[in-house]
């Protein structure tokens, strides 16, 4: 899908109104399976994308070993079950809860074993693979820098998994961490100036007021400033990356540091978060960054490992949403004001696109002990917004129409720079 650039103008957008940004619609990919056929029974029931873990979940339990993974069909706002073999039961349990079966080859654990081989023979710098369950593979991507015997090792390695299981294919770009070395956050390290961007404000397990970035960025320097060469305004308090993921825990150094929870989407306009959610394959996300603004695209895949230079990390989100140097630790959030991800790498740019990693939010707030939010907004999942700006989440057809209830987002200046955490309201 093409992605844009989304201009920004003062207004205040409630979460229930984030549709209007005006992301594309997402065009989900042929499987190599085909859905079932639900043969008379029923119409699937709609569901929103944030509806697709638990659903999952619950089948996944009453499935055992027919469940595949799942998607959600953003079009149809359908959540997809892949059920492997001709298990009829298993489809009819899938049908009576509201969900699409898909029969499929691969089970969960055929997968996992794929991605288990992988690990073990092609932790190769420059590659990332992870599970697509719209086509029911292991997605492996290699970047400009896989050549020669590097290539050929992978390509090996990928064809002894046997027909079905993997497909790969080549990136133009590089994969990289997003430092440049959406609020902007900056460190002095090393006589030079490391950037990288705010992800979410949350609670630390000690009350104290913190944010959530890129693990990468915590790494790189232990004290961070809210402008170029100011003073430091929040120290480092756990950092993870590379290994079992990407994301810091910084506590703001005064205590009574007012951190709202919400997106700063630039010129005054934000965005309220009101809970972590998972992510799910083909829902609809937004990224905010100081290089490069606001973008949107869809979840390509889940459980993803990176081989980065500077190490591997596994356990991210896929995603087809650009980034560039300086987005990093950046936001990754739903319509409905969801946080699910923090920025980690990728390849390309925002100009010819690429693949990008996030950080799973809900990942980080369970190794961290860290709460969303500050204050009331801590760990409350309050979904509470302006009735006067919501919208029917089953009907987004006045999404934008200030008369329906969306934010009016015409004729806004296309400007990049917006920050991707709200700053401190006091106390800095």
């Amino acid at each position: 899908m093409s992605h844009k650039r989304i201009p920004k103008r003062k207004a205040a957008i409630a979460a229930g109104s984030v549709a209007a940004l005006g992301a594309a619609a997402l065009l989900l990919p042929n499987a190599n399976a085909s859905q079932t056929d639900p043969s008379g029974d029923a119409a699937p029931r709609t569901f929103r994308a944030n509806d697709v873990p638990d659903l999952a979940g619950r089948l996944a339990s009453q499935l055992g070993d027919a469940f595949a993974g799942s998607y959600y069909n953003a079009d149809k706002q359908q959540i997809v079950v892949n059920v492997v073999g001709n298990d009829r039961n298993a489809v009819t349990t899938v049908k009576n809860a509201g969900a699409v079966p898909n029969q499929v080859q691969n089970s969960t654990s055929t997968l996992r074993a794929a991605a288990g081989m992988l690990r073990s023979r092609a932790t190769i710098p420059g590659t990332a693979w992870s599970v697509d369950p719209r086509t029911n593979e292991i997605r492996v991507t290699a970047d400009s820098t896989v050549t020669g015997n590097r290539w050929n090792n992978l390509e090996s390695a990928v064809e002894s998994l046997g027909s079905g299981v993997a497909t790969i294919k080549k990136s133009a770009g590089t994969f990289k961490t997003f430092v440049s070395g959406g609020d902007a956050v900056f460190a002095q390290e090393n006589g030079g100036t490391v950037r990288c961007s705010l992800g979410f404000n949350v609670t630390a397990s000690d009350g104290s007021p913190a944010f959530l970035t890129a693990g990468h960025c915590g790494v790189a320097a232990a004290q961070w400033s809210d402008s170029a060469g100011g003073r430091p305004i929040a120290t480092v308090d756990q950092a993870t990356f590379p290994g079992d993921g990407d994301f810091s825990l910084v506590k703001y150094d005064d205590p009574a540091t007012q951190a709202p929870s919400e997106v700063d989407a630039g010129n005054g306009q934000t965005v309220r978060i009101n809970q972590a959610a998972d992510a799910a394959v083909g829902q609809q996300v937004f990224r905010m960054g100081s290089t490069t603004g606001l973008h949107d695209g869809s979840v390509t895949g889940l459980d993803a490992t990176v081989n980065y230079p500077e190490g591997t990390v596994t356990g991210l989100i896929q995603t087809d949403v650009c980034a560039e140097p300086g987005d990093s630790g950046g936001s990754l959030f739903t319509q409905d004001g969801s946080a699910v991800g923090l920025t980690s790498g990728g390849s390309g740019d925002c100009t010819s696109g690429g693949e990008t990693f996030f950080q799973p939010v809900t990942t980080a707030l369970q190794a961290t002990g860290a709460t969303l939010g500050a204050g009331d907004a801590a760990g409350s999942g309050d979904r509470s917004v302006d009735p006067g700006n919501t919208a029917d989440p089953g009907d987004q057809s006045g999404a934008g129409d200030p008369a329906a209830g969306g934010a009016d987002l015409s004729g806004r200046s296309d400007s990049p720079g917006a920050g991707a955490g709200q700053a401190p309201e006091s106390g800095h």
